[in-house]
């Protein structure tokens, strides 16, 4: 099932409405931060597969301790969930791109990007594609990272719960640039962050009979098409050149963070 998405029909403001807005006929949203509060939205509707897009042009400048987020998520302690989120940087530094991904509440799987281009000058495309496969996590068309399926050797996966769609703007100075030495200069406040193009091409949760119904493998369920199982060679090459040139973090190589007990989808090929 397909959504062709518009914010005034598809989400709602979940905090900070007066900090954030809508125009366009829908089609644009600006997130605001200032001092008093942030913003954030979510969709209507949850989603079990397919592909989730956005639009998104970051916060210019010196956009230190402030982060952007995109993401799914159920609800629950034991939720899934799969993120991006930008962590701002001092004028002139590059973002930190943040991908994670949570399966019944469980996250620390996290991968971080330096961005090959100015997320802050234009819209750029963030994909979350998602299927019995895989999730696959894609900048402007070039996959950055791949989580397989092994739910069958014990690796938890998300395809159980229906994930709404969210995105937020907000303090986070705490810990988002270098760690938190970095603090959020509010002389350059408000900030802002600008979504638009929202388009869910996923199939709507509509309870636990959507498990099965969004997962079978027929035509109207294009994400579970044998093109979509596994990454093409142009894919592949062009997924290699971001991790070698512009992965700064990789929780499966972080031994000392873990003690050395590593994930064991660490050991696995995922793609």
């Amino acid at each position: 099932m397909c959504f062709h998405g518009n914010f005034y029909r598809d989400v709602y403001f979940n905090w900070g409405a007066k900090h954030a807005y809508m125009y366009n006929n829908g089609d644009n949203l600006d997130l605001v931060l200032d001092k008093t509060a942030g913003s954030g939205v979510q969709s209507y509707n949850s989603f079990l597969f397919g592909s989730i897009e956005m639009l998104i042009k970051l916060v210019p400048g010196n956009s230190a301790g402030t982060v952007t987020a995109y993401y799914l998520s159920s609800t629950g302690n034991y939720h899934d969930e799969i993120d991006f989120e930008f962590l701002g940087n001092s004028s002139g530094q590059p973002y930190t791109m943040h991908t994670n991904i949570f399966t019944q509440g469980k996250g620390n799987r996290e991968q971080q990007f330096k961005l090959w281009f100015d997320p802050t000058a234009d819209y750029h495309n963030y994909t979350i594609h998602w299927n019995p496969t895989a999730v696959v996590w894609f900048v402007d068309s070039i996959p950055i990272r791949v989580f397989r399926n092994y739910k069958s050797e014990g690796i938890g996966f998300p395809n159980q719960q229906g994930m709404q769609v969210y995105s937020s703007l907000w303090n986070a100075d705490n810990w988002a640039t270098r760690g938190g030495l970095v603090k959020i200069d509010w002389s350059c406040a408000p900030f802002m962050a600008g979504l638009k193009k929202f388009n869910a091409r996923a199939c709507k949760w509509e309870g636990p009979l959507s498990i099965i119904k969004c997962a079978v493998p027929t035509p109207f369920n294009w994400w579970t098409s044998r093109v979509y199982k596994q990454l093409n060679w142009d894919q592949l090459g062009k997924m290699k050149w971001v991790q070698d040139n512009y992965m700064i973090y990789n929780y499966c190589t972080d031994y000392k963070r873990f003690g050395g007990k590593m994930a064991p989808e660490c050991y696995k090929p995922q793609y």
